[in-house]
């Protein structure tokens, strides 16, 4: 329309005859012809308008790409926050939930399935554990490791050999691995039944905690742990809330929830002002502490300030002593299972 408008209006002017209906002609191409530009100009801004929307949909969808790093440091500055976390001299009122001997009776189990199988087709369940660099909360897990200057490929190939492998059921690799490395694509390497985890919640239902209908926190937001775990409590009809390193008011949050479950790695983060009387308490954090009084030079905590929660809590997990030995007889268990599926066993 408007290289129509500028034809029209050029031909008017060069014929330069005078006259009211030359004039008037003129004057009516050029009227069409602004009308055409400013037509022009407000179709261009509302592709603009529409190609900016189109960004700030798809950033606003994806999310800011911030690191979910905590920083108990600033929640800890307040006039009101309470003075740093004793771990002892406290009277213990919460039953502890023994993780040991609920892993004994799990793995006494395993052990007689293991021996019927052995019996029946003459093999046993393989577990692989993968171990990157000098880290000290796994170390208490397992001894068997790769050097922590690896290549991503080399982890990869070994998940690799492990997956082919025939002998082995289940693939356990060691988080969060070294920064240079991508989680993710290493993860994804593992086949899918392969993969373990559910400690937290078999903790709570061998200790007949109810979690229908209960509110409960969870603590972190990991692939590993928060985010099945969250998962797996809606599959059993809790009401659940995660907090992670950008939620305002965490302690506001967590005083309102039946149950909590801290797995954010912060060493003392859960304190006992956190906790609504009589909560119960899961903590999965293992961290570790610099103690020049252990043999090992450094001792074990966990994310949730014990000496004071215990006073609060109905019932509370230790660390080490709770989800930690739980774990490793969940995996043997989840080897066990994968091998009888292999093998034609499974129920």
């Amino acid at each position: 329309m408007g290289g129509a408008a500028v034809a029209v209006l050029a031909a008017a002017t060069a014929r330069r005859k005078s006259g009211p209906f030359v004039s008037l002609f003129s004057r009516a191409a050029r009227r069409l012809h602004d009308a055409a530009e400013t037509a022009a100009a407000e179709e261009d801004k509302a592709r603009t308008r529409s190609r900016r929307r189109r960004r700030s949909c798809s950033s606003l969808l994806l999310g800011p790409d911030f690191p979910d790093t905590w920083d108990p440091s600033s929640r800890d500055t307040t006039p009101e926050a309470p003075p740093r976390c004793a771990q002892a001299d406290y009277d213990c009122t919460a039953t502890i939930i023994d993780g040991k001997s609920i892993a004994e009776d799990i793995k006494l189990h395993i052990a007689e399935e293991v021996c019927q199988m052995k019996r029946s087709v003459g093999h046993v369940p393989g577990l692989a554990v993968v171990l990157v660099g000098d880290r000290r909360d796994s170390e208490s897990y397992v001894r068997y490791k790769l050097p922590g200057n690896c290549s991503e490929d080399e982890v990869m190939d070994s998940v690799s050999r492990f997956n082919e492998d025939p002998s082995v059921h289940g693939i356990l690799v060691h988080l969060p691995l070294p920064e240079f490395l991508d989680e993710e694509r290493i993860l994804s390497t593992i086949s899918l039944e392969r993969r373990m985890w559910m400690a937290c919640i078999e903790l709570l239902l061998r200790s007949g905690i109810e979690l229908m209908g209960k509110h409960v926190a969870v603590i972190g937001r990991s692939k590993v742990v928060g985010l099945p775990t969250s998962l797996l409590l809606q599959r059993h009809h809790a009401t659940v809330s995660v907090i992670h390193a950008f939620t305002t008011n965490p302690d506001f949050i967590t005083r309102e929830s039946d149950i909590v479950i801290s797995a954010a790695g912060v060493a003392n983060l859960v304190r006992g002002s956190w906790l609504k009387q009589g909560a119960v308490v899961i903590d999965v954090g293992t961290n570790p502490i610099e103690d020049p009084t252990s043999d090992y030079g450094y001792r074990l905590t966990g994310d949730v300030c014990f000496g004071e929660a215990v006073n609060v809590a109905s019932a509370i997990t230790p660390v080490p002593g709770g989800v930690g030995p739980v774990t490793i007889a969940m995996l043997l268990g989840n080897t066990l299972d994968s091998a009888k599926r292999v093998y034609g066993l499974s129920d």
